[in-house]
Order: C-alpha cells, then sequence, then structure tokens
C-alpha cells in the first residue's frame, strides 16, 4: 500500500539572466495555492496529499506552470533553480511582509542566512508510535538525502567550497534536538523549548526531519524531511521521494531497523555522527565520507546509498512505485546539480553562463513534461 505524500517547495524567481528578483508579494496577492516566505524573493508552494506518483508529478508541475505564466505578466521573469542567492544580493533582506512581526524576527536573527530554497518532503504516517520511529531512522539518514539533493555551491556570485551551501549555514534550531524516544517525549520537550525560548512557536523546529500535524506537537500525522535542497528536475525529485518512501515502507515492515533497537551505538552517539555527516554531506555531497549510524563505519555516501536502494526496491516494486526510484541510479551516476555545476565551472564556465543555462533547461523541461502528463493550468484571477 502507497503512504500518502505531500511537497512544500520553495522557489525563487528573478530574470533569464539569474538575477533574483522579489515578486512573491504581488505572486501571493494574485495566484491561489501560493505562501510568501519572510524574504520576498521567493515563494512557497504545496501539493496536496496523495499516494500516486503521477498524481504528485502533475501536483509539482501545474502550479509552478501556472507560476511561470503569471510572472510573465510582470516582465521578462522566470524560475531560478538553485538553493541559495546564487547571483543575488546576500548583504539584504527584502521584506515579503514588513508588517509581520515573526518576519521581523526572523530577519533580526537570522539575516539572509534562511533566504535559501528548498524542498521538504511530507510522508503520512498515522500511527504515533510509529511515525516517531520513521523520525529517528529517517533523521539518521537524512544526510543521503541532502547528498542526493545538494543545488547550493554558489552565493552572491562566488563559488562557496561546499556542495549545499544552505544546508552549511541554516540555523538548525534549537540548536540540540534528541531522539525521539516516544510522542510523549516530543510533547514534553516541544513545550519546555516553548517555555524557554528556544522555540518562538510549534512551527520554529527547524531540524532535517520533524513529526508534523495539524496541531502540534499533540496532534501528528506525518513525516517531514526538512534537509533537501530544491530539485528543479521534477523525476528526479519524485524518485528521491520514493527512496525515501520505500525506507519507511521497509521500517514498517522491519521495525528491528529502528536505530534505538538496532545501532550499537548509544543516542548521544547517534546524534554526534548525525550532526557530522549533516556537515559533511552538505559539503560533499555524494563525495563524503560518513559514519554509518548502525556500526560507526566509515562509508562512502555513494556506497550507503545504493545499499539502502538495494534493500528498499523489493518494497517498492511490491507497491508498485519502482519504476519512479530507478532515476536515482543516474543521479548517481552522473551526480547532483552541484557537482554539475562544479564541474562545469571547472571546466571555464561562468557561474552566470552556468545559471542562465539551468533556468533555460528548468523552462523546457517543465513544459515538456507537462505536455504529456499535465492538463494546461489556467491563471487565478
Amino acid at each position: 500500500m502507497l503512504l500518502s505524500k505531500g511537497l512544500e517547495i520553495e522557489i525563487y524567481t528573478g530574470t533569464p539572466q539569474g538575477e533574483i528578483v522579489g515578486l512573491s508579494d504581488r505572486i501571493v496577492k494574485n495566484l491561489d495555492g501560493f505562501v510568501r516566505e519572510p524574504d520576498n524573493r521567493n515563494v512557497e508552494y504545496t501539493t496536496p496529499p496523495c499516494c500516486s506518483y503521477e498524481s504528485l508529478l502533475c501536483a509539482i508541475l501545474q502550479p509552478r506552470l501556472q507560476l511561470r505564466d503569471y510572472i510573465k505578466t510582470l516582465g521578462d521573469y522566470t524560475l531560478i533553480p538553485g538553493s541559495t542567492l546564487s547571483l543575488g544580493n546576500v548583504a539584504d533582506f527584502f521584506r515579503s511582509d514588513p508588517n509581520n512581526p515573526y518576519h521581523t524576527y526572523i530577519e533580526e536573527t537570522y539575516g539572509t542566512d534562511v533566504v535559501t530554497a528548498s524542498v521538504h518532503i511530507n510522508i503520512g504516517i498515522s500511527d504515533l508510535e510509529q511515525l516517531m520511529c520513521a523520525c529517528r531512522l529517517v533523521r539518521l539518514e537524512a544526510p543521503l538525502v541532502l547528498a542526493l539533493s545538494a543545488a547550493s555551491p554558489f552565493l552572491g556570485g562566488k563559488v562557496t567550497g561546499s556542495h549545499s551551501r544552505r544546508w552549511q549555514v541554516f540555523p538548525k534550531t534549537p540548536t540540540h534536538v534528541p531522539l525521539f524516544t516516544s510522542h510523549q517525549h516530543f510533547v514534553d520537550w516541544t513545550n519546555e523549548q516553548l517555555e524557554l525560548g528556544t522555540m518562538q512557536n510549534v512551527r520554529h523546529l527547524w531540524s532535517s526531519v520533524r513529526p508534523n500535524g495539524d496541531r502540534r506537537p499533540y496532534s501528528l500525522n506525518r513525516l517531514e524531511l526538512r534537509i533537501s535542497d530544491l530539485v528543479i528536475h521534477p523525476l528526479q525529485l519524485l524518485a528521491i521521494v520514493a527512496f525515501l518512501e520505500a525506507r519507511i515502507q521497509q521500517l514498517l515492515a522491519q521495525s528491528h531497523l529502528d536505530p534505538l533497537k538496532s545501532s550499537q551505538l548509544s543516542p548521544a552517539k547517534l546524534l554526534e555522527i548525525t550532526d557530522e555527516n549533516e556537515q559533511l554531506a552538505a559539503q560533499y555531497s555524494l563525495d563524503a565520507t560518513l559514519t554509518h549510524w548502525r556500526t560507526g563505519q566509515a562509508i562512502a555516501a555513494k556506497d550507503w546509498i545504493n545499499d539502502i536502494y538495494d534493500e528498499v526496491y523489493p518494497f517498492a516494486k511490491a507497491a508498485g512505485f519502482a519504476c519512479f526510484l530507478s532515476p536515482l541510479k543516474k543521479l548517481l551516476r552522473e551526480g547532483n546539480q552541484a557537482q554539475q555545476w562544479l564541474s562545469a565551472h571547472e571546466q571555464g564556465q561562468s557561474i552566470e553562463q552556468i545559471m542562465q543555462q539551468a533556468i533555460a533547461e528548468a523552462a523546457q523541461l517543465d513544459q515538456e513534461l507537462a505536455q504529456y502528463l499535465c492538463e494546461p493550468a489556467a491563471l487565478v484571477a
């Protein structure tokens, strides 16, 4: 049986030349289904929960085509790949809603470190203790998703030295988040953070993975993976979602995968190596050497992903979505977005040329996929 899936997709707007331009205030005013981020240069849309991967693909594309059509009415504007301000102004914060006090807090506390674009992947799990178990496992393996999705090697027109600059500087909040042993543990911990002020509200939990639901921390129904950079290629994004779902399907069938049961390491040590793995994956992505949570031994990120792929493939096949998982192999062979961009830069292309080509390719790909898979999306007045 397929699990429900939904995505929160943040994306920059700008010009075909790669200049990032803030349009979210007008987008949110005139298009249904889009919400503003604190900075005006990116905008977010959310796909409705669905089990079918075909439906999810259309749910990714249709709002994006609608957004593309709308911003063209404002000028020569398009959508910008990447998860950082690759060619943007990194010194100034461009407020989308100057009167929002939470946005004021974000700007004053974090500055432009949070002006990033990403994909949050939500997987539906109704049983609360199974959900907490899935959060434990996925958190320890989240660096692998970062390695697959890394797409932010540039910032402000310069090479940053890391494949995911976004996750390297993004302020994980609170600074220490435990492996939750139960739902009650999560409830108690969250209320304590709110009392201490380390979280401003129940949404102010910015870790790689968190439980999510309609009334946090009490009413929960999904796992939210927040570590992924923006994956602009829809089929690659579906492959990463399929990788995550298949791993959770395996966990639901094989409860011994719970790190609290199967690891040789203490919870404190698991958190320590996971934090290190996140930083290594942010720096080197698929080229990183990580520490396996089960054994404490070094393992190449690619090898670890391949190992899990082999484990989960039968579960994806049995549930009927193995074809959506298979593009992961091509991604591993050819490299993620950051690796491809850095390779082009090493071969002599400027960052401006790389971004302009990526912008054009993303627009073309959206149109090609939409031609075969989606009904035309109409503008909403």
